[in-house]
């Protein structure tokens, strides 16, 4: 028979990876130039359950994920609050990711669990971390890759508050945010690709 607690925790974290997957996608440096980055909340309902997600998606500029930081409060059946971060694979285990506000003591969150894409690193979220996150102005997020060195990443929290505070986005708003920045994405890319092509052929006939 399963353990309830176990049973409660899997479905939390299911949850709340459907949530960050809805929303990281897709991401590249030509939509951080079109498109407002930062804090942002989604909000849907999965099965007997609330599920609210605060988060900031960090890319590098081909689009691969750098850092994903989600707050996820869960209400109804299972009742939880959840901090966690995602980085890319190839990290150390044991260092885990390493929190720091404003450059101040880091606080270590150890890896929960690691898909092919992506490592989760998940602690209980505090009303104290939720207070400091508030009162900073940025974040540091430190993860150890398998080289052994570390891979820090700034977040400003600037607009951290409004987004946690305020009315989170449907899933239908996701599902339309997420279909205008893949029609923006595949234009930009084949504007880059005709640029390329169009310098290999001045480089090729001014030889």
């Amino acid at each position: 028979m399963s353990n309830p607690k176990t049973f409660a925790a899997t479905a939390s974290i299911a949850g709340a990876i459907a949530l960050l997957a809805a929303a990281a996608v897709p991401a590249s440096a030509q939509q951080q130039q079109r498109t407002p980055q930062g804090w942002f909340k989604v909000c849907s309902k999965q099965e007997e359950n609330d599920i609210c997600n605060t988060q900031n998606i960090v890319t590098a500029d081909s689009g691969q994920l750098l850092t994903a930081v989600n707050l996820i409060e869960i209400k109804g059946k299972v009742n939880r609050k959840i901090f966690q971060v995602s980085v890319p694979t190839g990290r150390l285990i044991a260092p885990g990711v390493g929190l720091q506000i404003n450059g101040g003591k880091t606080q270590k969150i150890d890896f929960a669990i690691c898909f092919p894409d992506r490592c989760i690193s998940e602690v209980a979220m505090s009303d104290e971390l939720v207070a400091s996150f508030k009162k900073g102005n940025q974040l540091t997020l430190t993860s150890v890759n398998f080289q052994n060195k570390p891979n820090p990443i700034n977040v400003a929290l600037t607009g951290f508050s409004q987004a946690f505070d305020g009315p989170g986005l449907q899933q239908s708003e996701i599902e339309d945010r997420q279909k205008t920045l893949q029609e923006e994405v595949q234009k930009r890319q084949k504007e880059f690709e005709d640029k390329m092509k169009a310098e290999q052929e001045k480089s090729k006939s001014g030889k």
